[in-house]
């Protein structure tokens, strides 16, 4: 058989259209089952590529026949071929998302662009991995937001066609533009959040007992890295304790106030890298909050970077929306307290996509350009 076809670019520019929306299911089915590898090891740092797919349980080595996109999951009910543990049905409902995605880019961009429908499959990736690490783990990693910046500037060079001009350079001017005002921003916001609604009081039961350990602060029900709570030198645990257990001394009735460098207890200074850990029973916390965190600034960065500065305020506009309406259901539902922490990388990613797909048009009926 003659196999030479399979090197001719016409032969492949022949193809009918929904051949490659085909082509795009199946890419999107593979690269999906990649980003539950990111979504499972980004937050802990470990590497993407070593060790290969394998039970967290077992630790068997999965192979390919176990390791189908779409299929395996189904094939094996949801469990592991060889221990018998549940798998989550996260797994398969990221790669039929991943799936969804790169065909609605084909469908959408296709005709007019073999480029587009790439750009776009490669950013709404890394909204998907951004969502389910944010909701899981309250952080967007730095791979998917810094990276996503610098793959968003590599992109409007190589691609202008995404901020529709023929220019590379303009195109790059835009990236950057869009990535600087998505940052500007909501830093613009995560201050203002943090002079308005920049304390938290966290009401105890009576008599309650706070560990603060080595690396995190333990509250009944609930553990807290102090990464998010004093990231700020100005940042501050605040707290009235009827007593404080140290290793060698105990107080009684005493204020106790922690930041980054410096530990108070009642009228004595200890730097906070010279005390190991302590107890304390109180009632009542005053904790640092943020309406946003740096995890966003960078992640509307990265999504300036790839939609300009349009898509950002749509973005922004669009999640807080969204947001509030989740929100406040949640609340109703009594899912959810008044003061629970509340992801919002999702809802920007949300927004974000609906800008790819819709918001241009929408953009232009708004302001009736």
């Amino acid at each position: 058989m003659n196999w030479a076809w399979l090197y001719e670019t016409a032969s492949w520019a022949g193809m009918p259209f929904h051949f490659w929306t085909g082509v795009m299911v199946v890419l999107g089915a593979i690269v999906g089952s990649f980003l539950n590898v990111c979504i499972h090891r980004m937050p802990h740092n470990l590497s993407l590529v070593h060790p290969g797919s394998h039970c967290p349980v077992c630790l068997h080595a999965i192979p390919l026949k176990y390791n189908i996109p779409l299929v395996s999951w189904l094939w094996l009910r949801g469990r592991c071929a060889f221990c018998g543990t549940g798998i989550s049905v996260r797994y398969w409902l990221v790669e039929v998302l991943t799936a969804g995605v790169f065909a609605a880019t084909w469908l959408t961009f296709g005709r007019e662009s073999w480029v587009l429908p790439l750009v776009y499959a490669v950013f709404l990736s890394g909204l998907i991995v951004a969502t389910f690490v944010d909701f899981s783990h309250f952080i967007i990693p730095d791979p998917i937001t810094l990276g996503g910046i610098g793959t968003g500037f590599l992109s409007a060079f190589l691609a202008p066609e995404l901020f529709g001009t023929d220019s590379s350079v303009e195109a790059a001017r835009q990236s950057l533009l869009g990535a600087g005002v998505g940052a500007g921003v909501v830093y613009g916001l995560l201050r203002l959040g943090k002079a308005l609604f920049g304390r938290q009081r966290l009401k105890l039961p009576p008599d309650s007992r706070v560990v603060f350990g080595e690396e995190e602060l333990l509250l009944p029900g609930e553990r807290v890295s102090y990464g998010e709570l004093l990231y700020r030198k100005t940042d501050a645990v605040v707290l009235h304790a009827a007593r404080v257990e140290m290793v060698d001394r105990c107080y009684r009735n005493v204020r106790v106030r922690l930041t980054r460098d410096t530990l108070q207890i009642g009228d004595e200074s200890f730097p906070t890298g010279e005390v190991p850990g302590f107890e304390v029973v109180t009632s009542e916390v005053v904790a640092p909050r943020e309406a946003m965190g740096l995890g966003d600034v960078k992640f509307m960065a990265a999504i300036g970077a790839f939609l300009g500065w349009k898509g950002v305020f749509f973005s922004l506009l669009g999640s807080a929306l969204v947001g509030s309406l989740v929100g406040v259901g949640l609340i109703v539902l009594r899912r959810r307290a008044w003061s629970s922490r509340i992801p919002y990388g999702p809802y920007i990613a949300l927004a974000a996509a609906v800008w790819v797909f819709v918001g241009p048009p929408i953009w232009r009926w708004w302001w009736g350009e």
